[in-house]
């Protein structure tokens, strides 16, 4: 079985390859990132040396993906851009028109099956005193862009599944994804160059703060991979929720840590969020915030009873290694994923406008 990965470098790709290069089922994976990760990502990637993982040089935005999709029994797709959140043009272009042009592609050179990584993101808001299966509806929260383009691809789905039959669609829609590895890659991203993280030490965080409507979900970045291994080898198709136990709030979140809770008004903290975006302090924009505070908590039920998965850490677990992995400053060998990406003291980062650019 052929399975080729788009964003195979990034959080949930890295994973994704890991287990799909495990199965004995899978012959041959081909990782499209923008950037060639070297040779030591491939044996990062590809620890038992198989020999099934080769990279190819491809963006979703104007590389053309037919060649690199023909003869693939599986095409995963999970390139996406967070950044930069000032510009939701170039944003947009990546992961919505990117997006469209891996489904064009994959109908026109005929792939089987197509499994998209969409998010908990995609839901309109819902409640949190309750999980809601994969039938609430996928509009998003407008006014933030990551929200907006997910629930925007969501669509472009539904068309495609319309216009391609034959093809088996799997929508995988996670919670808050997280690993060790994950831990440079996801300061960066959303919590910016000022954050030492030295400081993510439970010892040096005695509160935490309570917010109105604050309940995630998370799940660890290996799991991920493996429900997207089992999407893309199996016979499930439709829309799955993804996501461990328990559930996190202050409450959970502060027994982790060995902290109190305090509680806090959501409007005062957005408007310090605010302050600190429009001064390009942070990358992570208000509206995320807004978003946090909106999305419905899941029921993973169908994913286990029909696509066969059962997540092997729990939320605190995924937590934890996150919070070990911005002490250490871990990463791995992708250029996403990579400690050094932000350049030396993080200039790179600040030199890019935090937020301002890719």
């Amino acid at each position: 079985m052929r399975v080729v990965v788009t964003g195979a470098t990034g959080n949930i790709g890295t994973s994704t390859v890991r287990a799909l290069a495990g199965d004995p089922a899978v012959t041959e994976i081909v990782g499209l990132a923008r950037r060639d990760p070297g040779p030591g990502a491939a044996r990062e990637a590809d620890p038992e040396g198989t020999g099934k993982l080769r990279w190819a040089e491809a963006d979703v935005t104007d590389t053309d993906l037919v060649p690199l999709l023909r003869g693939a029994d599986a095409v995963v797709h999970l390139a996406w851009l967070f950044q930069p959140t000032h510009r939701p043009a170039v944003t947009w272009d990546s992961n919505v028109v990117g997006s469209a042009r891996v489904f064009d592609a994959a109908a026109s050179a005929g792939v089987p099956a197509l499994v998209y990584s969409s998010s908990v993101g995609a839901y309109s808001p819902g409640p949190k005193d309750r999980p809601v299966d994969e039938s609430w509806p996928t509009h998003g929260w407008p006014e933030a862009a990551y929200s907006r383009e997910k629930a925007y691809v969501e669509r472009l789905l539904d068309a495609f599944e319309t216009a391609n039959p034959q093809c088996r669609v799997v929508r995988l829609r996670p919670g808050f994804v997280f690993e060790r590895q994950s831990a440079s890659e996801q300061r960066r991203l959303f919590a910016g160059p000022l954050l030492p993280g030295r400081l993510a030490r439970p010892d040096l965080i005695p509160v935490v703060p309570d917010l109105p409507g604050l309940r995630l979900q998370v799940l660890h970045s290996a799991d991920a991979g493996q429900a997207f291994r089992l999407a893309a080898t199996g016979e499930a198709r439709g829309a799955f929720n993804l996501a461990a136990e328990p559930v996190l709030d202050a409450a959970e979140l502060a027994d982790l840590l060995g902290a109190r809770t305090v509680r806090l008004p959501a409007r005062g903290v957005r408007a310090a969020i605010a302050a600190a975006w429009s001064l390009h302090l942070v990358p992570a924009s208000p509206a995320l915030f807004d978003l946090a505070l909106q999305i419905p908590l899941m029921d993973t039920t169908r994913a286990r009873d029909e696509l066969g998965w059962t997540p092997r850490h729990t939320s605190r677990e995924a937590i934890s290694e996150f919070l070990e992995g911005l002490r250490t400053g871990a990463g791995r060998g992708t250029p996403p994923l990579a400690p050094g990406t932000g350049g030396r003291m993080r200039g790179r980062e600040i030199a890019t406008g935090v937020g301002q650019k890719p």
